[in-house]
Formats: structure tokens, C-alpha cells, sequence
């Protein structure tokens, strides 16, 4: 896991330079506090105001840290993608055989979306965005990962172990299940408490398993690959004159 560092402090001729334990801790703060507002509000809505106010500190400091909001907003983005490629990186180097890899892989994306709560809204928000605040470096990452699946599949369809699946749609299926399990925990217990019981009882355990085993059917060519068969125009006629 990545960890957002900390910058040195900046020497000015209006004082003495800020101890290094003070610049550490505010910037801290003021990362723990942007997320929460972010994942929250989303970046249009989230004030510098609102994120000085939760991290308890004057707003100069986020200007001294970060530069401006946006700044705040990519140094977050770079570290949820950038602790993704590393853990990615790690599956890859591996040298483990390409099924094990995806199994590794979901548990990476699982790992790191848990490990930051904001991780899920936040890119949610930036999807339904069109991707607007990404800036250069974190596209990179992204595209990284990406890459590092199609490294997977390709590997395994040389090993006879997979078959030829668009890695943007295997990717997908990790992804966006992972996320989705995780950003909705406050609506499942909602739902649990109108009448569904089972909408809370999902656990981390069972929803990561669910997806490696779905995925490894996909990839390696079992029902779940397989489209659906058209039902034949006879019998969908036949179908509708039964209601």
C-alpha cells in the first residue's frame, strides 16, 4: 500500500520554518478530511472552506500543502490508483500461473478499496463525471492496470488455460462488482431493514470468491461465457398466445 508523503516545509522570510511533526499531521488531516468530503459531495460541491473546517485547520494550509483544491483532489486520486498498480505490479511479477494472477488480482482491488473507504464513491463520482479531473499521471496508472490484465489473459490463452476475452470486459467484471459491494454497504442495510435480510449479510469473503470463480469460468470458456441461445420466432409466438 502507498501512503501519501509528506512535503518538507517551506522556508519564508516571515518566520521560522514549521517543525516537520506539524507539516507531516496537517497534511494528514487535511487528505483524511478532502477524502471524506469528496466521497461524500463529489469535487464541483466540495469547498476548500468545508474540507479546512473538517480537517480543523485554517485553509491557508491547504493552499501551502496542495496548491488548490484540485491539486488536493489528484495528490488523492494518485494515491488510490498508485497503491493499485503497486499491488498490481506485484501480481504480475509474481510468476504464479495467469488463473492464480486473476485470483490475485481481484483479491489486490478488494485489498485496496477496503483499505480506503472514500476509494468506491469517489471514483463512482468520477465516472459519472466522464473522467473530467483525471490528470496525466493518474491516467497512467489506470491505464497500467488495464494493461496488466491484458498481460494476464494473453498469458493464459498462450498457455491453453484461457480463452480469448476483451480485457476491458474481464477488467470490468472485477472492478465494478468490488466497488459496487463496498459503496453500497449504507443502502444494503437500509434494505435489510425494509424486508430483505439477505441485502446485509454479504460478506467481504464471499463477494471476492464469487468473482474470482466467475471470472475464471468466463475466462477459461465455461457457461458463463457462453451467450444465451436466441429463443427461435416460433416459439416466442408460441409463448405469447399462452397469456
Amino acid at each position: 500500500m502507498t501512503h501519501l508523503a509528506a512535503r518538507p516545509a517551506r522556508r519564508t522570510s516571515k518566520g521560522p520554518r514549521r517543525p516537520r511533526g506539524d507539516v507531516e499531521s496537517s497534511r494528514h488531516l487535511i487528505v483524511a478530511a478532502a477524502a471524506r468530503e469528496f466521497a461524500a459531495r463529489g469535487f464541483a460541491a466540495t469547498t476548500v472552506d468545508r474540507i479546512a473546517a473538517a480537517a480543523r485547520l485554517n485553509k491557508a494550509m491547504i493552499y501551502y500543502h496542495f496548491g488548490s483544491k484540485a491539486g488536493l483532489y489528484a495528490e488523492i486520486l494518485r494515491d488510490m490508483f498508485g497503491a493499485v498498480g503497486a499491488r498490481v505490479r506485484e501480481v504480475t511479477a509474481s510468476g504464479a500461473p495467469p488463473g492464480q494472477q486473476i485470483q490475485r488480482f481481484v483479491e489486490a482491488i478488494a485489498t485496496e478499496a477496503e483499505a480506503r473507504p472514500h476509494f468506491p464513491p469517489i471514483w463512482f463520482r468520477e465516472i459519472a463525471d466522464g473522467g473530467a479531473h483525471l490528470d496525466p499521471q493518474t491516467l497512467r496508472e489506470i491505464a497500467a492496470v488495464v494493461g496488466a490484465v491484458a498481460g494476464i489473459v494473453q498469458a493464459g490463452v498462450r498457455d491453453g488455460e484461457f480463452q480469448p476475452v476483451n480485457p476491458l470486459l474481464v477488467h470490468g467484471g472485477i472492478v465494478a462488482p468490488l466497488l459496487l459491494f463496498f459503496a453500497s454497504r449504507p443502502l444494503r442495510e437500509r434494505i435489510a431493514r425494509a424486508g430483505i435480510a439477505d441485502a446485509a449479510r454479504f460478506e467481504r469473503a464471499d463477494v471476492v470468491g464469487h468473482i474470482q470463480r466467475v471470472t475464471l469460468e468466463v475466462l477459461r470458456g465455461g457457461p458463463a461465457a457462453r451467450p444465451a441461445s436466441p429463443e427461435p420466432p416460433a416459439a416466442r409466438r408460441e409463448g405469447r398466445s399462452r397469456r
